[in-house]
């Protein structure tokens, strides 16, 4: 997983009150609670924007901010995060740090095709957790601010469906052909197409626990015949997702 070393231009490095989010999101008690455990610091790190990377906005992506949290739990509720992509109307790249370490996390969010004045925020993925100061990378080569989104988002999408698939065991067996790793497929897809991986990896799961339960053989032969076309069409959703490119037009 890589970590970006942000332009220096694009810096700002506010700190962000609690209490603005809250009434910029409509914040209930039980979801107050859940920043007072996990929360320390929320901290409006960087604006990508034309004016601070050098590229055109796009209709749906103006600007990108980066938001620096400071975390009191390793795991951080996305309820969290939702409430903070909430109250910020431009898409948001997060970097989650605690106990000396850091990992971005991010959903891809846009504008509503229904209203223009809202937002659809996706699941949410996360990087590996990675050394509080390991070497940056420079921003990704884009040609425009939507472009750079995707490519910011792709890697975060890529690494938690291997980590889910490797951690499985469920890795593809059908080899990839040079033109399935060539094909380029829009982010929209691939997102998809991980959270469909997801679903049905949870069935699979579903599914041995079942068999795990029953005692009869012959109900056994049948869960089994089912967990076996499971692991199947998982394993065609792991190949079609692996297999190809993701394309910035």
């Amino acid at each position: 997983m890589t970590l970006y070393d942000w332009p220096r231009a694009a810096a700002l490095g506010r700190v962000i009150p609690k209490s603005k989010i809250y009434e910029h999101a409509g914040v209930n008690t039980s979801l107050k609670d859940l920043f007072v455990r996990e929360v320390d610091q929320i901290v409006w790190s960087h604006k990508l924007a034309p004016e601070t990377v050098n590229l055109a906005a796009t209709k749906q992506v103006a600007e990108i901010q980066v938001f620096r949290i400071t975390a009191r739990t390793a795991t951080l509720d996305h309820d969290v995060l939702r409430a903070i992509d909430k109250a910020i109307p431009f898409p948001l790249i997060f970097e989650v740090t605690h106990g000396g370490r850091v990992r971005l996390a991010a959903a891809y969010k846009r504008p509503s095709e229904a209203d223009r004045t809202r937002w659809v925020v996706g699941d949410y993925f996360e990087g590996d957790w990675l050394p509080e100061d390991p070497p940056r990378a420079p921003l990704p080569v884009a040609l425009n601010m939507g472009a750079l989104y995707e490519r910011l988002l792709e890697p975060l999408v890529v690494g938690q469906t291997a980590r889910l698939v490797t951690g499985l065991g469920e890795a593809p067996q059908t080899p990839i052909t040079p033109a399935e790793a060539d094909r380029p497929v829009p982010l929209e897809e691939r997102i998809a197409q991980a959270e469909a991986i997801k679903a049905q990896a949870r069935e699979v799961e579903r599914i041995k626990a079942r068999l795990g339960r029953e005692k009869q053989f012959n109900k056994r032969v049948a869960i089994n015949a089912e967990l076996r076309a499971a692991k199947q069409e998982l394993e065609r959703l792991t190949v079609g997702h692996a297999g190809a490119a993701v394309t910035n037009d």
